[in-house]
């Protein structure tokens, strides 16, 4: 199964441009998940797949340019980077380092889109959330729970929208989906139950 939509990643200290971000995007047909460092970007990426990374060189304890270092030796995920310095060294680093595209700050969030949307036409489809093993209806469960990761989705939603299944059932699905992204399913971290209500996706 192949997501409809483009995932991207958005790693910035800066909550409020983070937000954002991930609104304008959300405008525009993409599914976001965020990140406010790069020890937390880490997370999400051990069990998310995403088409794009939209990453900010400045930040605490780990800046972007070393967060792409890293990143770099096992993967190819497009990066498109992000900063308030307008400094040409600033752009070849982050180009050198292996980073797609760089737009500096501020920035008409129409060109972030344009930008997004170029890099993308030049990657090889990919298949999201390949590595982990997903079956076709768990790959379904954790899309529709991206959509709207950070709020709570219904038992009844999540019945309907994966195909008129009883809320049980959407337990056990949810049940077996922790098993797999986990690192403890009985205190799972990712996705947490709203009791009486449904469940959410923290990224």
């Amino acid at each position: 199964m192949k997501s409809a939509l483009p995932h991207i990643l958005v790693v910035d200290d800066d909550t409020r441009l983070r937000a954002l971000i991930r609104k304008f995007l959300g405008e525009n047909g993409f599914v976001t998940a965020s990140a406010e460092n790069a020890a937390k970007a880490r997370e999400v990426l051990q069990y998310l797949k995403f088409d794009l990374i939209v990453l900010d060189v400045m930040m605490p304890n780990e800046s972007g340019i070393d967060f792409l270092k890293t990143l770099r030796k096992t993967s190819q995920i497009p990066v498109l980077m992000l900063t308030a310095q307008n400094e040409p060294q600033n752009r070849i680093d982050g180009l050198e380092t292996g980073a797609d595209d760089y737009l500096s700050k501020p920035f008409e969030p129409k060109e972030l889109v344009l930008r997004i949307k170029s890099i993308l036409k030049r990657q090889k489809p990919k298949h999201n959330f390949e590595t982990v093993g997903l079956t076709a209806n768990e790959l379904q469960l954790i899309e529709i729970l991206s959509q709207k990761a950070g709020n709570v989705i219904t038992r009844d939603e999540l019945a309907a929208r994966l195909g008129n299944i009883t809320a049980r059932a959407v337990d056990v699905q949810i049940t077996r989906l922790r098993k797999k992204i986990e690192v403890d399913p009985k205190k799972p971290i990712y996705i947490q139950s709203i009791r009486g209500i449904g469940y959410k996706l923290n990224v």
